[in-house]
């Protein structure tokens, strides 16, 4: 077998067997064929596509390309949640804390933030003294001790998908849906959770920036997930406006340990309780989704999630004391008002932009070497549909210098737009997929 072979089969859209899909993840693997003939065959298979057995095949072949985390020795049921990508998605740092307050073990590895996106990791080392690095010894230490942890991806966690996404983005092909999935979920099962949430977003912050291809990717998702022998279910929640209302990596902290505190709602709120409440479904510890939510508002109300969190901070290096004193988190030095300027509503935001502003001001980058400056990004005081006048606060911006503060103000300006006509407020949920089928909200 050759992949010359293995190209020319895909190029006719013929399926491939298991060991020629295994051939290629291994080669991806190793380099031990020239990029050419990997980008040759990237390309066939987005122009032929996958059926779901290969894409299980090609998910399992990148898992067994290099290590699996094996967490058996935690009691219980582990549940992972994957987010595709977002801007302003503070989730984990708030359902993380949150779930493993309610029993359930969350063993999480996240990533880093590229392009418009966020990334936990950067948000996590924003903390003094965090460490997202550790030893699998002591990551499954720390969850068994205290019930979370949230770390880096290992070096060799999923290799042919390091090789393959890098490929990927030189090659047009990052829009593939069987290369996505296979993607997302050798990762996840690698990192060794027996069941799995997805957040697949949707709207003009997301990889998908419609319902049906969002809904469509979801499907296949939880197909192969099942296939491979774990529960998974997807939501599908809206990315047409940033989740939270804080957009940075400190910034995003605080509202984190705002929510934990009780002292903020919002959206970013109600989409942690409701991927939370699956979390907690899938593990076994509650019997409905209505009651895993209620076990979640109670943790927070007796404050337990904030103390979970604060246990994890100090767990992993950091300095527990941003928990009840988030001024101790990184403060950039310009801070800056900005008026909405007009009256009118507010009815349309380009997210993936509003998450360019923020990398521009040194919160994200666009290489995976390059540094991140911590304390900058804005607070966003709109959301779609809100009624506003010229004196209403757009955002609040915390720069590093003047001149980013300017061009971080236009930059968000023109990525909002207010209009005379009135507009809904944005759903958070749009569909709910399970091994059953599709469930549509508000149709």
């Amino acid at each position: 077998m050759t992949m010359l072979e293995i190209i020319e089969k895909k190029k006719w859209g013929q399926a491939l067997n298991e060991a020629e899909i295994r051939f290629f993840a291994e080669a991806a693997a190793a380099k031990s064929v020239p990029d050419y003939q990997l980008a040759a065959m990237l390309m066939a298979i987005r122009l032929n596509g996958m059926t779901d057995e290969e894409t299980t095949l090609l998910t399992l072949a990148m898992r067994d390309s290099g290590d699996v985390v094996d967490l058996s020795s935690i009691p219980g049921i582990k549940v992972d949640k994957h987010s595709t990508g977002g801007v302003g998605d503070t989730t984990t740092l708030v359902l993380a804390p949150l779930v493993a307050a309610c029993g359930a073990p969350v063993a999480k590895m996240s990533g880093r933030g590229l392009g418009h996106t966020g990334g936990t990791l950067d948000k996590m080392e924003s903390i003094p003294g965090m460490r997202v690095a550790l030893t699998e010894e002591a990551f499954l230490k720390q969850v068994r001790e205290i019930g979370v942890a949230v770390v880096g991806q290992t070096g060799r966690l999923a290799p042919a998908d390091r090789t393959l996404y890098a490929l990927r983005d030189v090659t047009a092909t990052v829009d593939s849906i069987p290369l996505i999935v296979s993607s997302i979920l050798s990762k996840k099962l690698a990192a060794g959770s027996d069941a799995i949430v997805l957040d697949v977003k949707t709207g003009s912050g997301a990889l998908m920036r419609d319902l049906e291809s969002s809904i469509h990717l979801a499907e296949i998702m939880v197909r192969v997930g099942t296939l491979a022998g774990k529960p998974t279910v997807a939501l599908i929640s809206g990315m047409d406006q940033p989740l939270g209302t804080h957009v940075g990596n400190a910034l995003e902290v605080r509202e984190a340990i705002d929510i934990l505190a009780g002292r903020a709602g919002g959206d970013l709120k109600e989409v942690s309780l409701t991927l939370g409440g699956f979390m907690l479904m899938l593990a076994g510890k509650a019997g409905s989704h209505d009651e895993a939510v209620r076990m979640l508002e109670a943790a927070l109300d007796r404050g337990a999630g904030l103390r979970k969190l604060r246990e994890m901070i100090a767990a992993q290096g950091g300095d527990p004391r941003v928990c009840e004193d988030p001024d101790l988190l990184p403060q950039a030095p310009v801070r800056k008002t900005v008026f909405c300027g007009q009256a009118g509503y507010v009815s349309k935001m380009d997210t993936t932009a509003l998450g360019l502003a923020a990398q521009a001001m040194g919160a994200g980058r666009l290489r995976a070497e390059d540094p991140i400056d911590y304390a900058v990004g804005y607070v966003l005081r709109v959301r779609l549909g809100d009624q506003v006048t010229p004196e209403t606060p757009l955002c609040e911006l915390h720069a590093r210098t003047g001149a980013d503060a300017v061009q971080a103000e236009a930059a968000i300006r023109a990525a909002i737009s207010i209009s005379d006509t009135p507009r809904e407020k944005a759903r958070n949920f749009l569909a709910l997929i399970t091994r059953d089928g599709v469930i549509r909200y508000g149709e």
